[in-house]
């Protein structure tokens, strides 16, 4: 199955406090950023990429795609930051009728992520998808119909909805499964302890 056409949205605004502060996509190892190898595994499945991002750091303006700020005022999280793909995407991007989520933290997504989520949301005929792996469901991974940006937008101004997991579950998701081994595809990076294990899976050559 080829998916239609669909943005990719690296969401890259975390305060990285159990990192110590600042950006953490902009860390190196491997010779890349965190964010350079995320986007270098989501790139080949979209039809474009931004990256979501609030910093004023170093790094971020020379990136060779767009960087986007939030497009609601004060920091509302991960919800925040697909609403800004959703909008971007129709201002933008006008054809495109999907946009993928993927945190700026998860240097291991996989190469196949786009069209899984498209094929679990048809499959089970819902509106959205989600990625899961072992037990848990990874909501800020997922499949976001553009048509459903207005609906975000007042689910965050007006209800101050914040979490990824809720508006999908308004909505109702399918999910999109993949092993934990040998590497949990969505394995995060939140602390020192987890940068130093993904430093040691990209020097071994662990990658998925």
């Amino acid at each position: 199955m080829i998916p239609p056409p669909t943005l990719g949205v690296v969401l890259a605004g975390g305060l990285s406090r159990r990192m110590g502060g600042g950006n953490k996509s902009l860390l190196v190892f491997g010779g890349l950023t965190l964010l350079e190898h995320v986007v270098q595994r989501l790139a080949p499945q979209c039809e474009s990429v931004i990256v979501n991002a609030n910093s004023e750091l170093p790094g971020f303006e020379t990136m060779p795609f767009p960087v986007v700020r939030d497009s609601v005022a004060g920091y509302r999280g991960p919800l925040a930051g697909i609403l800004t793909g959703l909008e971007w995407t129709a201002a933008y991007r006008p054809s495109v009728e999907w946009i993928v989520s993927v945190p700026g933290d998860t240097p291991f997504i996989p190469l196949d992520l786009v069209r899984q989520l498209h094929g679990a949301r048809r499959g089970s005929e819902m509106a959205l998808a989600c990625a899961s792996s072992g037990s848990q469901v990874h909501f800020a991974v997922g499949l976001w119909p553009v048509s459903l940006r207005h609906d975000l937008r007042q689910a965050l101004l007006e209800k101050d909805l914040r979490s990824v997991r809720d508006w999908a579950s308004l909505h109702g998701y399918a999910e999109a499964f993949w092993p934990i081994g040998p590497v949990d595809p969505f394995f995060n990076i939140n602390t020192p302890d987890d940068w130093a294990k993904a430093n040691g899976l990209a020097q071994h050559g662990r990658r998925i």
